[in-house]
């Protein structure tokens, strides 16, 4: 008798204490009991004939065949979800759910009234939105619309170039009251300093045009944008925000304009085989005009 594929509950169970870290807290973010997602893991392990975790009084750590198959389930649960989307309305039909990734910073301080103004026309499309700095796959369909920062890759998406996002440096009146403004580049260094607590592709491309700060120079250091802008906003020190979040706020000041030397290209993709998919296409059209004008007017 052949012998049955393991189902997607199996590899859903796998996946989530990947994730968690353990039986429990995999069972916590599934719904599911610990014995329950235990039973699963075991019953995956049969069926692949090889183990996916030690067991140890410290808990579960995966072994090497665990960590080369995370990739191929992160693609099943990618799947399974882009279903559910798919399945929750008609093509035709503005309905059902959408779900958008963006940059943190995008994502918190300029798509909210985009997609509230989006909800009040469609009030029956729900929204998701994914906050990562980090570029999902859109061929395997992590999102359905994707707000980058880089000109996409992959040639059969489809993509619209919205312009190009100014960043500048900041800082707070209340921090520039206390410690003074700096009039050139090299003042930068007698001030306290907002900036990555890891390099990032930013950093990288700032020290290719001689504007770069190490990690050592910062006082406030944090991998998190939003982090950063509410550090700057808190009046802690001088960082980088995008120059038109800076005029909506009359309590920061764009610091040596030009400077930086150093803006976001910004683009709007999705996946072509929702071009068919009437509330996909509206939400797309809908974010690039309002993307489009906040990038043209700056605020």
């Amino acid at each position: 008798m052949k012998q049955q594929e393991p189902g997607w509950e199996l590899y859903r169970s796998f996946l989530a204490v990947l994730r968690e870290g353990s039986l429990s807290a995999a069972g916590r973010a599934l719904g599911l009991t610990q014995p329950t997602v235990g039973r699963h893991v075991e019953e995956l392990e049969r069926a692949l004939g090889t183990a996916l975790f030690t067991r140890s009084p410290q808990g579960l750590t995966p072994t090497e065949t665990a960590l080369e198959l995370r990739g191929h389930a992160e693609a099943m649960a990618a799947a399974a979800a882009a279903l559910q989307r798919a399945a929750s309305g008609s093509a035709d039909a503005v309905t059902g759910s959408v779900r958008v990734t963006a940059s943190e910073v995008v994502g918190v301080e300029v798509l909210p009234t985009l997609l509230a103004a989006f909800r009040r026309d469609h009030p029956k499309v729900a929204i998701e939105l994914s906050l990562s700095n980090e570029t999902e796959d859109l061929l395997r369909r992590d999102a359905d619309i994707a707000v980058r920062m880089v000109r996409p890759t992959q040639g059969v998406l489809v993509a619209r170039h919205l312009g190009v996002i100014a960043l500048g440096l900041h800082a707070h009146r209340c921090y520039l009251d206390a410690q003074g403004t700096p009039t050139s580049w090299d003042d930068l260094a007698n001030h306290s300093l907002i900036g990555f607590d890891t390099e990032t592709a930013v950093i990288r491309a700032l020290r290719a045009r001689g504007r770069y700060f190490g990690r050592e120079h910062f006082a406030f250091r944090a991998d998190s944008d939003v982090a950063q802008l509410a550090a700057i906003r808190a009046g802690f020190g001088i960082g980088i925000c995008h120059v038109g979040l800076g005029r909506r706020d009359p309590d920061l000041v764009h610091l040596l304009p030009g400077a930086l030397g150093f803006d976001l290209d910004t683009w709007l993709v999705m996946h072509p085989d929702l071009k068919s998919s009437r509330r996909v296409r509206l939400l797309y059209d809908h974010l690039a005009l309002g993307l489009a004008d906040y990038i043209r007017t700056g605020q």
